[in-house]
């Protein structure tokens, strides 16, 4: 037996086959968590559903209830916006041999629970679009009842696509603020630095390449040394030299203050979207 593979005595389903739900499927092939005949997508789009059992090999199904049925971990993947009236279709099927496991940016766990209508075991999390290619990071928050085993098989899950902490659910806003959101605004700065080499000279492919491979590189520091960000930018910047000099350019114009504000903004809008009562 492959003691990577997730316990189980049935499947996991997925309600919603996006990009998210499709990374996360694509992870738990190559990770070895699930067979393909274990895997089931929910998705109204039939051409959507015809393209993952193409590509994966998959179960899928038109009927959020079908995926339900075959599944003892249910994910979730839904816009927020359907999430309560997909909670409140499937509430039937759930009992104390399902683990809900939702993705939905935003969404607190007492929103589900008031959808489902009883109790039942959730897990929330929030993931971002890098474990499209297993470079993701990801949140779990879990609800009441949610045991230790529980949690572990979630974190297994979403480890295949990326990085995992564990944190309280008060944290989850803050979370979607920042790594939820923060890849769009990493692709801005990227975008940005590019924009600045073509400024001085640099061919727009040329510009782009070194502008990603900077960040990549960077934040590969970061991780791999556990340096604080400020120690390794402080390493980079030599007296009297260039660094230094973009450096006080960049806290001329409020760099740093406009990416803690974006990320403060992006919390109060996931606090809202929370309150929101959905369709």
């Amino acid at each position: 037996m492959n003691p990577k593979r997730v316990q189980g005595r049935e499947g996991i389903g997925f309600l919603g086959a996006g990009q998210m739900g499709e990374a996360l499927i694509q992870g738990i092939l190559t990770a070895g968590l699930y067979r393909k005949d274990r895997i089931c997508a929910a998705d109204f789009s039939g051409k959507r559903l015809e393209d993952l059992k193409s590509r994966y090999g998959i179960r899928v199904t038109e009927d959020n209830r079908t995926a339900v049925d075959a599944s003892e971990i249910v994910i979730l993947a839904v816009k927020p916006n359907v999430v309560d009236r997909v909670v409140r279709e499937i509430a039937p099927r759930i009992d104390d041999s399902k683990l809900i496991v939702s993705i939905a940016a935003g969404i607190p766990i007492g929103r589900i629970l008031a959808s489902v209508g009883k109790k039942a075991r959730v897990v929330r999390v929030m993931p971002n679009t890098p474990a499209l290619l297993r470079q993701g990071a990801s949140a779990l928050a879990p609800g009441e009842g949610v045991s230790p085993r529980d949690l572990e098989r979630v974190r297994k899950i979403f480890e295949a696509v990326g990085r995992v902490v564990v944190l309280e659910e008060r944290h989850l806003d803050a979370v979607t603020g920042l790594s939820g959101s923060g890849p769009a605004f990493v692709f801005m700065a990227i975008e940005a630095l590019s924009d600045g080499g073509v400024k001085m000279g640099l061919s727009r492919e040329t510009a782009t390449l070194l502008s990603a491979q900077t960040v990549l590189g960077a934040a590969a520091m970061v991780l791999q040394t556990g340096e604080h960000p400020g120690v390794l930018k402080d390493r980079v910047a030599s007296p009297e030299g260039t660094t230094i000099a973009g450096i006080h350019h960049l806290e001329e114009c409020g760099f740093r203050a406009a990416l803690i504000g974006a990320v403060e903004a992006a919390t109060r809008r996931s606090m809202e979207l929370g309150k929101k009562t959905g369709g």
